[in-house]
């Protein structure tokens, strides 16, 4: 039976509150992240397989095909916009594992990363160590390195990389449910007061006066947050920028008095799983967040991409999702608008062109997959993690029900006298101390009192620093 070690941040039937969440980073910062490493999970489960998942940390213990002590056959990075400045260290960090791994290695979904008009970042430095990791990967692979879309087979090719040594795969987020996936609308038009789910990147500032206007004119829609930063103001009311950031001047919701924060319009969900289940009750879902709106798809509800960087918009071209820039006419974005004038048919009709070339790719690569005939499609994996007891969305405090607000009061209280008797015990030590320093001082001071007075005054001064220090 091959064994398949799968980078991830967690795996898909590991649950956790959401402070352990964010204490053991098991969103690697985004949520997105979960959503293509568990459909991989969900893919590569078959009877003939022994899957496991390791985040980036574990992985370095990876080195001549044994992790952990048990034998490894073939090391799978599920990634995404790996190709980008601030991903340099992680990426050769992998480099590294790759290298001493000793074994076979398939990429899936990797991308680059630049803005609409092409720029990018710390070019130089970036196509070094994007170089190195594809040379090295394709040394060690049976196939060729699959990539997200054309932008980043072109900018492989540019490096250097032949046709047959980089494919377009798209996400693997996409295949979750492999060959089955339909986007019906469930009515011609978007109500003022449909279910909607908006996603949002915090620091595209168009997605401000977005949030804004769309709270007022849709009551009935709901903010999904996807990155850490917006969990952590679910839970301490704080956003964790700069104090000054653009981020907080751009009217996204980050802030308290956000009309989506004030009115307990925001949902965070910490698992796949329930998230998707979560919109399938939702008519319509839009947004920046590329895998926001792929669990949408995912669970049957349509979806508008607003494209904001040449990843997410290679990945919705190439999945033939609806697509629109977020710098066109941004103040003229509306979801009824949205809604009214996209067309879903496109990814209907190709997506089980696209499954087939993503299953080649994998069969390739050695991979075989649930789909595969004499396999159970997923059923044995999805038995699992529906008796699984996920969390429930994070969510606001004002969304707590009256039984919730007095049971946390009672815990505040209980809290508040802990930390009282915490402070009378510190209290009291350090009077003890401060006695203990006091009289050592006076010690001392007599001691010297026949040396010279600088000499006894650094002799004192170094007396009293170590005997602090071993405190």
């Amino acid at each position: 039976m091959p064994n398949i070690l799968i980078r991830a941040h967690k795996s898909p039937f590991q649950t956790a509150s959401a402070e352990q969440t964010i204490s053991h980073n098991l969103l690697g910062r985004n949520a997105g992240n979960l959503i293509f490493s568990q459909a991989v999970c969900r893919l590569l489960s078959t009877e003939q397989t022994n899957v496991r998942t390791a985040n980036l940390a574990s992985l370095d213990t990876l080195r001549n095909g044994r992790w952990r002590g048990e034998p490894v056959d073939r090391l799978v990075l599920p990634l995404a916009n790996a190709f980008r400045p601030d991903y340099l260290d992680r990426l050769h960090r992998m480099t590294k594992i790759i290298k001493q791994a000793g074994i076979p290695v398939t990429v899936l979904g990797v991308g680059a990363q630049a803005a609409l008009d092409g720029r990018r970042r710390a070019a130089a430095r970036l196509d070094h160590a994007v170089s190195d990791f594809v040379r090295t990967v394709l040394r060690e692979a049976t196939g060729p390195i699959g990539v997200r879309g054309e932008y980043t087979r072109e900018y492989l090719s540019r490096l250097g990389f032949r046709g047959d040594e980089v494919q377009v795969i798209g996400c693997p987020s996409m295949f979750m449910y492999g060959p089955d996936l339909k986007i019906t609308k469930a009515a011609p038009e978007l109500s003022f007061d449909a279910p909607i789910a908006l996603n949002i990147s915090p620091y595209v500032r168009q997605m401000g006066p977005l949030s804004q206007r769309h709270a007022t004119r849709y009551p009935k829609l709901i903010y999904i947050g996807q990155n850490e930063a917006t969990l952590e103001l679910l839970i301490t009311g704080r956003y964790p920028a700069k104090p000054g950031s653009s981020t907080f001047t751009s009217g996204v919701p980050v802030t308290v008095d956000h009309p989506l924060i004030e009115q307990d319009r925001v949902r965070f969900f910490l698992d796949p799983t329930p998230w998707i289940d979560h919109l399938r009750d939702y008519q319509f879902s839009f947004g920046t967040r590329i895998h926001g709106n792929i669990a949408a798809l995912l669970a049957g509800t349509p979806a508008v991409v607003l494209a904001h960087d040449s990843r997410t918009r290679e990945l919705a071209d190439y999945h033939r999702i609806p697509t629109r820039l977020i710098t066109d006419r941004p103040d003229g974005i509306d979801a009824a608008e949205l809604y009214r004038s996209a067309d879903w048919q496109p990814l209907n009709d190709g997506h089980l062109e696209r499954w087939r070339v993503f299953e080649s790719f994998l069969h390739q690569h050695g991979l075989p997959t649930s789909y595969d005939d004499g396999e159970d499609r997923g059923a044995a994996f999805d038995a699992r993690l529906a008796s699984l007891d996920f969390p429930p969305a994070v969510r606001t405090p004002l969304g707590a029900s009256a039984e919730e607000l007095f049971a946390m009061r009672g815990e505040l209280a209980e809290l508040r006298r802990e930390l009282q008797t915490v402070r009378q015990r510190l209290s009291a030590s350090e009077q003890a101390s401060r006695r203990r320093i006091d009289s050592e001082i006076v010690r001392l001071i007599n001691a010297g009192r026949r040396l010279p007075p600088v000499a006894n005054a650094r002799r004192l001064a170094g007396d009293v620093r170590s005997r602090l220090a071993a405190r």
